[in-house]
């Protein structure tokens, strides 16, 4: 029996977005307040994979690699972006196409996620 406190959620329970958005706002922070990047390096990798387990539970493999991918290369993205904005600025900017499309792709109910496709019937004009 698990101790208090001490296991993880269900996978079905988490929220991707706020978590990969503490992630990278919060792994950028913790670097830049601790002097440690490595530091900083745990954040984003403890939760880019406590996101990425609720992605591959409740959408399978496809959406979890693209939204690893995406975070990743946010990451990575990020560092050239802030020569030319700033530092906060490019954080902010990674952070929210990420918060969006984990949202859109894994937070978001089916119907507002996926819509249904239109009927393939073309309309009528008159």
């Amino acid at each position: 029996m698990a101790t208090p406190g001490t296991s993880l959620k269900p996978a079905e329970q988490v929220r991707t977005a706020p978590v990969l958005a503490l992630g990278l706002v919060g792994g950028y922070l913790t670097a830049r307040e601790s002097g440690i990047r490595p530091l900083g390096g745990l954040v984003l990798v403890a939760a880019g994979a406590l996101a990425l387990r609720t992605a591959l539970v409740r959408r399978g493999p496809a959406v979890a690699v693209g939204l690893g991918a995406l975070y990743v290369g946010g990451f990575g993205a990020s560092h050239p972006l802030a020569k030319t904005l700033g530092a906060w600025p490019s954080v902010l900017a990674v952070t929210a196409v990420n918060v969006v499309a984990a949202h859109l792709l894994v937070d978001a109910p089916d119907d507002v996620a996926r819509p249904r496709a239109a009927s393939a019937a073309p309309a009528r004009i008159r």
